[in-house]
């Protein structure tokens, strides 16, 4: 096929060969000859010759255009910048640096020529200036059509788009400093903590003084159950601008994560002076000193938060959430008049469904009451994709693999240390009681929810065949003693950030790690494992009522619920007849009944003296970050324990889907 003769005008003649390039380069090279006959030395003409002698491999005839062409044009950013790039790849890096120089002394704003300048002082050894010129890359990127268009993507949430586009970026150029963080945020949002943490970490090789790369970093840190390296970076970042308050933000994020609430609660405090109309802001001032117990402060902080949105469910929630707490007449007529909007975001709705409902509950309005908590319970239902059935199919597999052999099979292995308590169950059965008991104790020390056992059960899921049923178990049970005693290693040095006490034992009270008793006890056979258990219509309900920030998608829906507790049940009877005397069960109602012979059941078993404090742990002043935070600051009442009954006439689809549990409580069903 021969070239379309030169027709129109040159600039059209020239588009024209621009589209040929890569699409058909034998086309592209005769429109070029074409043009310059016609126009002999034309320059935009022969800088599309030296980038087509470059596309096809031949870099010395692209330098054979592009130097004479540089001496003659040496004020052309765009020409230095191609000599550069031809320059770098014909391993002419010294030169190369040169011609790049020239192009951003030129022209700034080419993001290309300074990532390609930071690659060429690389690898010549030219750190720092290496580290400079991959931060100005990413100062003037914002100008590359290809990463806008990835940004377009990502903020409109085409994540497989934004990925593709990336991708092929990162092909072309791998230490484009601003792709990856972008990749690294894509992957962040796909849950693949692990890639974004990597990919992060390659951005701060390149470009250490990259501050929004090492924000991205801190924070998936954080996320990733990291807190000591996370509170690292973010101090890197304080020091470099101490006043930045995205970075003292998470800050106190991250304290409050690790129990440090009082300096938590003073960044709070400089935060909210200084941007005193920021709702969301208050909110988490107020979260922070709820939990730390300055509950009058914290009920200030909120009610701040409403008088500048009063449409911020959240915060009503909050209020509610307290327990403790009685709203107004006039403050149920302000829930009332949000809910009747027809402009209110859907968070916000459902978080006042809840809220109205508690302070309807709290008014001794039960039909109603639970019509709201109802409403509330659907709309968030709505949001999640979670299956009974794909429960159910887990705790039959735990309980046809983790057998009576397979447990003696590995007998002697793990971590030897008992410095862990466990207290598992279902969310709302008394685990905070039991917690604040048990770290009243001189030789106990109280930490909070902590999320290490869920860390180390991704890991093993990331370890396990991605075609097997259930990778995170097949894999644990690939592991030998060595393994699952660094496991146990892991759990206590990833913990311990948590401890601030010179107590020997402390507490990890998250009640869903019931469905890992058999990783706990394999990683850490000497750990103590409590069960708190509550009659099963008393903790359903009490589930249903509990709008949870996260996790617990079994909790909206009454048949969920009561088909949850029923696999837990299972469950727990499972490991009672595979390691006898294993689980200490703590029935909440006993509990309430005759709270000294609990208290020194519970102590023996955790091999402790009876110490009276344990019997006063209402007075102590330990920060609870759980929904029962006030109420565990009281002694206990029996009022409590029947309540429920007032909403019997609406659980039926609980009670249906209990079944043979409801008539068995405190026990299992026989047989099971």
């Amino acid at each position: 096929m021969t070239a379309a003769p030169v027709t129109g005008t040159l600039e059209q003649a020239l588009a024209h060969a621009a589209l040929l390039l890569e699409r058909d380069p034998a086309q592209a090279a005769e429109q070029l000859d074409e043009i310059l006959q016609a126009a002999p030395g034309h320059p935009a003409a022969l800088q599309l010759l030296a980038a087509l002698h470059s596309l096809q491999g031949n870099l010395s005839a692209a330098l054979a255009v592009l130097v004479p062409l540089a001496r003659r044009r040496p004020d052309w950013a765009e020409i230095q910048l191609d000599l550069g790039l031809a320059l770098a790849r014909s391993d002419r890096g010294q030169e190369a640096i040169t011609a790049l120089r020239r192009a951003v002394a030129l022209k700034p704003d080419l993001p290309q020529a300074w990532r390609m300048l930071g690659d060429c002082l690389a690898a010549a050894g030219e750190q720092v200036a290496a580290e400079a010129a991959y931060v100005s890359h990413v100062r003037h990127s914002a100008r590359d059509p290809q990463l806008l268009a990835a940004a377009m993507a990502l903020a409109e949430n085409r994540i497989p788009a934004a990925e593709a586009l990336l991708r092929a970026q990162l092909k072309q150029a791998p230490t484009d400093v601003a792709a990856i963080r972008m990749f690294a945020e894509v992957a962040a949002r796909l849950g693949r903590n692990e890639d974004a943490l990597h990919l992060l970490e390659r951005c701060l090789e390149l470009a250490p003084g990259f501050h929004e790369a090492r924000r991205n970093y801190a924070l998936v840190l954080h996320r990733s159950n990291r807190p000591e390296q996370a509170l690292a970076e973010i101090d890197r970042l304080l020091a470099a601008d101490p006043g930045d308050a995205g970075c003292r933000n998470l800050k106190a994020v991250v304290l409050c994560r690790v129990g440090d609430y009082e300096p938590a609660i003073r960044i709070y405090a400089e935060l909210v002076e200084s941007s005193p109309d920021t709702p969301k802001l208050w909110v988490s001032y107020g979260h922070a000193l709820k939990t730390a117990g300055h509950l009058d402060r914290a009920i200030a902080a909120y009610r701040r938060s409403l008088a500048l949105q009063p449409s911020f469910g959240e915060v009503w929630w909050s209020l509610a959430n307290l327990k403790t707490f009685r709203f107004g007449a006039d403050e149920l007529a302000a829930m009332r008049a949000q809910l009747a909007r027809s402009d209110l975001a859907e968070d916000d709705r459902l978080h006042l469904e809840f809220a109205v409902g508690k302070a309807l509950e709290d008014a001794g309005e039960y039909e109603p009451s639970f019509r709201h908590y109802a409403q509330g319970n659907a709309i968030r239902r709505a949001q999640l994709h979670y299956s009974a059935d794909d429960t159910s199919a887990r705790v039959r597999y735990i309980r046809e693999h983790y057998t009576a052999e397979f447990f003696a099979a590995r007998a002697g292995a793990g971590s030897p240390a008992p410095d862990p308590i466990f207290v598992v169950g279902l969310p709302r059965a008394g685990s905070t009681l039991i917690e604040q008991i048990l770290s009243s104790h001189s030789q106990v020390e109280g930490t909070m929810e902590l999320p290490e056992i869920t860390s180390i059960t991704r890991l093993l899921r990331r370890q396990g065949e991605a075609d097997e049923a259930m990778p995170y178990h097949a894999a644990l049970a690939t592991l030998d003693a060595d393994a699952l005693r660094a496991l146990g290693e892991r759990y206590l040095a990833h913990t311990r950030i948590q401890r601030k006490t010179a107590a020997p034992l402390f507490i990890d009270k998250m009640p869903n790690n019931f469905m890992h008793v058999g990783l706990i006890h394999l990683m850490l056979p000497n750990a103590k494992i409590i069960d708190a258990r509550r009659h099963p219509l008393a903790c359903g309900f009490s589930v249903f009522k509990q709008h949870f920030a996260r996790g617990q998608n079994f909790s909206y829906d009454l048949g969920d619920v009561g088909r949850y507790y029923r696999d837990y049940v299972a469950l727990m009877a499972h490991f009672d007849a595979v390691l006898p005397g294993r689980v200490h069960r703590v029935a909440y109602e006993r509990m309430v009944d005759d709270t000294e012979g609990e208290v020194r059941r519970l102590l023996d078993y955790c091999g402790l003296p009876f110490e009276a404090a344990c019997l006063r742990f209402f007075e102590n002043t330990r920060p609870v970050r759980t929904a029962s935070s006030e109420q565990v600051r009281r002694p206990i009442y029996r009022e409590g324990v029947d309540h429920w009954r007032h909403y019997m006439a609406w659980l039926g689809p609980l009670a249906s889907a209990l079944g043979p549990v409801l008539e068995s409580y405190p026990d299992a069903p026989e047989g099971w």
